[in-house]
């Protein structure tokens, strides 16, 4: 079908197939991504017969698809929460990204003498394959870690994000310096370091000042369609990434954290541009995933299936557990199961497979073969790794007990200084009296809302209150707030707070 009609019809049908796939997969615990992955390849050359042979086109869709990601990544990652383990994360994503090339290619070296007879790599192309996939994948672990809803002790969660938000800059450099090396291209040692520091430099000042003027732009321009803020965003964020690239700076650091510096940031129609942004990560994500499924010939893979179960266990289980516990050796504030739980969530997914098509484009020898094996070892990564983010986090134990669920769901807004609280009632708390009236509240706060079996209502001084009540509270004065509950003996709360 080459008519309009025939190919919109083809690609609603894969993206509705796709869809119900993710949710099958939900309820059998496996990563929705791998799902999308295999519609691709269902759909493809060696499946329903969609012949795409076009490894330019799907790296276009892969930088367009990765700016969203990484900018969506960056807007949903609190500041305050990678505060703490903003060093960890960045020797991760930088000297971890290194060690795991150096590592993995070291073996990929040996594994491919040993078997000279399929495939003979020397050191450099073996460093490129490694190279190609040293970084942990963004809209993996950013899809796991959020879908599974798993609260992580010793902030583990900010810390797999700001990794895998920003260590695809050093896996993207080593990949472009490995390829010019092999090319003989004359780069020496230091023109590669300087090329790796100029990238991470310009790519975390023009975020950062992109992201400033994004903010600015939005708080000032007022358009009457509010509906045009998240496309005003999104052109933004693409710009961000163009700009950056153009001027020899990484822009997948770039729109990461012109991401953090908008999310972190007092925005108009916040809420709404971040429900746009979660709809749309998804569609790239869905549309990435398959058209990295369509390109693949799935009957390719099985030539590579020894040497990638070998290199891609050897990965799992020495080179990014290695390259974990040397990074974080000069860190004292994770436990040997917190840096053993980083070490596993390791996660390959689209991001190296979309480096390894910059070897097919530059036309390095093996590069076929390379991709390949990218895809099984991405596969492999998903269906170990993936799909036990939960029962490793168990084993571990390093799941965290859950905050209180926000009942009322009310935002308020960022120009009103204030603290929202949600509260149950328990029968100590109602010990003091069961009226409103009764609560030693402080000044200048007000229970404004009670949930009771599914019902909401307003209540007044008189107000009867029972247990398992849920009592929306809003306070000028946190500290008083807090102080008050250690005196009524409230437990569970949940605690918003506006500057």
């Amino acid at each position: 079908m080459e008519s309009a009609e025939g190919i919109l019809l083809i690609v609603s049908v894969i993206l509705i197939f796709s869809v119900f796939a993710g949710k099958a997969g939900y309820r059998f615990g496996l990563p929705a991504l791998l799902l999308f992955l295999g519609v691709g390849m269902l759909f493809g050359s060696d499946g329903l017969g969609i012949q795409f042979d076009n490894p330019k086109l799907t790296q276009f869709i892969g930088v367009l698809a990765l700016s969203i990601i990484l900018f969506s990544g960056g807007m949903d990652t609190k500041v305050a929460e990678i505060k703490p383990i903003a060093p960890q994360g960045i020797v991760l994503a930088t000297v971890g990204v290194l060690l795991t090339t150096f590592i993995t290619g070291g073996f990929i070296y040996v594994i491919s003498m040993l078997a000279s007879k399929y495939v003979t790599l020397t050191f450099p192309e073996s460093l490129l394959l490694a190279a190609v996939m040293s970084s942990t994948d963004s809209a993996s672990v950013f899809s796991i870690l959020r879908s599974k809803g798993v609260l992580l002790k010793e902030n583990l969660r900010p810390t797999l994000e700001l990794e895998s938000g920003s260590n695809d800059p050093m896996a993207y450099m080593l990949t472009l310096i490995l390829i010019a090396v092999i090319q003989s291209e004359g780069m020496s040692v230091p023109q590669a370091a300087l090329m790796l520091v100029l990238q991470l430099v310009i790519g975390a000042i023009g975020g950062f000042l992109f992201g400033k003027a994004i903010v600015w732009l939005v708080n000032k321009i007022d358009i009457d369609n509010a509906s045009l803020y998240p496309i005003l965003i999104l052109a933004c964020s693409f710009f961000t990434f163009s700009v950056v690239t153009l001027v020899k700076g990484n822009g997948y650091l770039a729109v990461y954290i012109a991401g953090l510096i908008f999310g972190n940031s007092k925005i108009v129609h916040k809420r709404s541009i971040g429900t746009f942004f979660d709809g749309f990560t998804w569609l790239w994500q869905i549309v990435m995933f398959i058209t990295l499924g369509l390109l693949v010939n799935p009957h390719e893979l099985i030539p590579v299936t020894h040497i990638g179960l070998f290199i891609g266990a050897f990965m799992i289980l020495v080179a990014r557990p290695l390259s974990v516990f040397i990074s974080l050796l000069p860190f004292r504030n994770f436990s040997w199961r917190a840096r053993a739980y980083i070490s596993w969530v390791g996660l390959r997914g689209a991001v190296p497979i979309i480096f390894a098509t910059y070897p097919l484009l530059a036309g390095i020898e093996h590069a076929h073969v390379f991709f390949n094996i990218v895809f099984f070892i991405t596969i492999l990564s998903l269906l170990v790794q993936g799909t036990t983010v939960t029962y490793m986090a168990r084993k571990l134990k390093l799941i965290d007990k859950p905050a209180l669920k926000e009942e009322f769901g009310i935002e308020l807004s960022e120009d009103i200084r204030s603290v929202m609280s949600e509260i149950d009632l328990t029968p100590a708390v109602l010990a003091h009296g069961n009226r409103l009236m009764d609560l030693k509240l402080p000044d200048h706060t007000l229970a404004v809302m009670v949930k009771r079996e599914g019902r909401y209502f307003i209540p007044k001084g008189n107000t009867v209150l029972k247990e398992d009540d849920k009592v929306l509270m809003i306070s000028d004065d946190d500290k008083a707030l807090l102080e008050s509950y250690k005196e009524l003996g409230v437990k569970k709360y949940t605690f918003k707070k506006n500057e």
